[in-house]
């Protein structure tokens, strides 16, 4: 999986690194197990400063979707610990709150929401 890092976009860096491992999650591009490449490789070879890959990597473990060994390096949560759970579907609830109530302030028809939601879904299971 390449990494397309945005200089110019208004995403912070270690968000656009983070969103993009859990999209090649989604596609699977990822699989349980799979390696990355160390903190300061990818700092390297993305030519940013290892730090900024180290709080992507921290958010990415907090999140479940990572594990890093100090002898083994960084993997792909073998466990799939990143599953959807009740504490997920919470969080769910809250970050996408705002997008609803934009949408609906816009008048955007719930059914335009929800072709919206299973297009993109089914972009990212490759449907």
């Amino acid at each position: 999986m390449l990494l397309q890092i945005d200089l110019q976009k208004e995403e912070p860096i270690y968000m656009q690194i983070v969103h993009q491992i859990i999209e090649g999650i989604a596609k699977d591009e990822l699989k349980p197990g799979d390696d990355l490449p160390s903190v300061r490789s990818l700092g390297a070879d993305i030519g940013i400063n290892f730090h900024t890959v180290n709080k992507a990597y921290q958010i990415l473990k907090q999140e479940g979707f990572i594990l890093i060994h100090r002898q083994k390096g960084v993997v792909i949560h073998p466990d799939a610990a990143y599953l959807a759970n009740a504490a997920y579907v919470e969080k769910l609830k809250r970050d996408i709150r705002p997008i609803i109530v934009e949408a609906a302030a816009r008048n955007l028809p719930i059914r335009e929401m929800e072709k919206l939601v299973e297009t993109l879904y089914n972009e990212m299971k490759g449907e």
